[in-house]
């Protein structure tokens, strides 16, 4: 082995950036810019984004609207939250929680994404599990199933 090639665990411990490889920014293959309006939503935005949907859905909705108990009832900050995700993404493209950290959901056109894609993330979201398995272009399993990609407005 030479000395300008990486060791073997470079590329096995740290991924194939480790070996010199150049991915490219998150969204360049997908035709997006870098920074800016329209670039792919970072993973801080998109986790505040959930933080404050949940909260609205268990607080404001479940506990005090329905007054429920979401100990009692855990189902029900789940099913509010997907009836809130379903109705807010599908007609316009983000939650209150994505409107307070700037981001939206977007069809991989630019548009607005249709209510069966939405649907098909919307459970998918509610697994968590699809959410949490993401590539280089920050996109889920929910982002690439119903083909879309959160963005910054």
């Amino acid at each position: 082995m030479s000395s300008n090639e990486p060791r073997w665990t470079q590329t096995w411990l740290g991924g194939v950036r480790a070996a010199g490889v150049d991915l490219g920014y998150p969204g360049e293959r997908l035709g997006l810019p870098e920074k800016g309006s329209g670039s792919v939503a970072g993973w801080g935005r998109r986790i505040g984004a959930l933080v404050i949907d949940w909260m609205i859905c268990t607080w404001v909705v479940v506990q005090l609207l329905l007054r429920m108990n979401p100990a009692e009832s855990p189902w029900a900050p789940v099913a509010v939250f997907a009836l809130q995700y379903l109705i807010l993404v599908g007609f316009m493209g983000q939650t209150f929680g994505h409107r307070l950290t700037g981001i939206r959901v977007a069809a991989m056109d630019g548009g607005n994404p249709r209510l069966l894609p939405v649907l098909v993330r919307t459970v998918l979201l509610c697994l968590a599990v699809p959410a949490l398995i993401w590539d280089r272009d920050h996109r889920g399993v929910h982002d690439r199933v119903s083909s879309t990609v959160v963005v910054r407005m």
